[in-house]
């Protein structure tokens, strides 16, 4: 086998990146010497003429899952508004359960741009899933960051709550959800998705539902 295919390959990697990706001209440099640096792990390293082995698909599972997370995050932003170039691109590896490379395309994001916030919100996301469901600090410096840049939009505060739940404390997602319950106004979309959540997990936790605002 040449190794002529090998390098038409990283030079179609980097033209994509660089014109159908947008990518900034102040990267162009990081990602050559990425594209590079493997090159040469591969000459080092790589046996051309060996047959080369599939690797393991995505399970099915991590696919729903990735789907659904894309998902529920979307219903907190107006369908009409689409996210970065590089969130359309990390959701597409969230779907297909490959959470660490969907945090490295939303590093960009956030790098390019750090008043994204859904980018910091997909990226949270993105390093929970990564860490299988534990809330680390990147991952909680990411929803912090999101919430400080759109206050008004609920999504860091549920995303949170489902870290919290996935790691094993479902009592602080029942606090940080009613309290965005409470505070969510009357003709709020996602409210009653979130109220309806929010049922579901006090019956499974055996605890009587909190009262309605209307109630108070």
């Amino acid at each position: 086998m040449s190794w002529l295919p090998v390098l038409l390959l990283a030079v179609l990697a980097f033209a994509l990146a660089v014109v159908v990706l947008k990518l900034p001209r102040t990267l162009w440099t990081l990602f050559g010497s990425a594209l590079l640096f493997g090159l040469t792990g591969y000459a080092l390293q790589g046996h051309p003429g060996m047959a080369g082995a599939p690797a393991a698909p995505a399970s099915q599972d991590d696919a729903d899952t990735g789907e659904l997370l894309v998902s529920a995050r979307r219903e907190f932003y107006p369908s009409g508004a689409m996210p970065s170039r590089f969130v359309v691109t990390a959701d597409a590896f969230t779907r297909r359960g490959q959470h660490e490379q969907a945090a490295n395309f939303l590093r960009n994001a956030v790098e390019e741009n750090p008043n994204d916030s859904e980018a910091w919100l997909a990226l949270g996301n993105a390093l929970v899933e990564h860490a299988d469901g534990q809330l680390t600090a990147a991952a909680l410096y990411a929803y912090s960051q999101a919430e400080k840049i759109d206050p008004s939009n609920p999504a860091p505060t549920y995303f949170l709550g489902m870290a919290f739940l996935r790691a094993g404390e479902p009592g602080k997602t029942l606090a940080l959800w009613r309290e965005l319950l409470k505070e969510a106004p009357d003709d709020a979309e996602w409210r009653a998705t979130l109220a309806t959540r929010l049922e579901r997990l006090e019956a499974i936790l055996g605890i009587a539902p909190s009262p309605s605002p209307d109630e108070d």
